[in-house]
């Protein structure tokens, strides 16, 4: 424990909690400060300027990060016939019906995302508060129901993340290891705001862009200043 407190404490003197740090000066911080025994998760907070309870505001979506997450992702596909087959070529860890959906009423979730063909919706929708609180519900618009499972469950292994806004308008998501080059990091956390800025309602008032920080799991957060994007929502070049 003594190590680890010794760690932090080296870590949180090389930030300054109050300064805003440029997304290339704060990732190289983050990187730095990421001395864990185990490959440590990049993380990115965006506050946005959203009233998350009013459903044209309540940001939500499918993201294909250029360099993927750097996680292993197990992904489950509930097809049948010819569907499932697609599924089982294309790499999913789990391809199941009726089997799957009892496995997963017995608690057992063996996998980070759930696929599933239009046909087997009743199926899932009997499993929704199992699957609802864990995040992993079939979802149209997020791409994990569909008829081109190939292409779900490629994109999902490739490392597709879901983003969405939480309470207060807070995007919360893993983008990418430790391990990974400054410039992946880079990439993966422009392809992540450039996607909310893109998904700006037109009904949000105000700042909308309002605050980003960046940290590893064990490491401070450092804070970006986000006038290197416009604050209205418009990214400036």
């Amino acid at each position: 424990m003594a190590k680890i407190g010794k760690r932090l404490k080296s870590a949180n003197e090389a930030v300054t909690s109050d300064k805003l740090y440029t997304l290339t000066q704060a990732v190289a911080l983050v990187k730095q400060n990421a001395k864990a025994k185990f490959d440590e998760t990049i993380d990115v907070a965006v506050n946005l300027g959203v009233v998350v309870r009013q459903s044209d505001q309540n940001i939500r979506g499918m993201l294909s990060l250029p360099h993927g997450t750097g996680k292993s992702v197990r992904v489950a596909v509930m097809a049948r016939g010819l569907k499932a087959d697609e599924a089982t070529k294309a790499g999913a860890d789990i391809v199941g019906s009726d089997d799957l959906a009892e496995s997963i009423l017995a608690g057992k979730f063996d996998f980070d995302r759930l696929i599933a063909t239009p046909d087997l919706m009743p199926l899932v929708g009997r499993l929704g508060k199992v699957l609802g609180p864990k995040g992993l519900m079939p979802n149209p618009k997020l791409g994990t129901v569909t008829m081109d499972v190939t292409k779900a469950v490629t994109e999902a292994k490739a490392g597709a993340i879901e983003y969405r806004a939480e309470k207060a308008g807070i995007v919360q998501n893993g983008v990418a290891k430790a391990s990974m080059s400054e410039e992946m990091i880079l990439a993966n956390i422009k392809a992540l705001v450039e996607a909310l800025l893109r998904a700006k309602p037109a009904s949000s008032k105000g700042v909308y862009l309002q605050k980003i920080s960046i940290s590893s799991t064990m490491g401070p957060g450092v804070k970006v200043d986000v006038s290197e994007f416009g604050s209205a929502g418009t990214k400036v070049s």
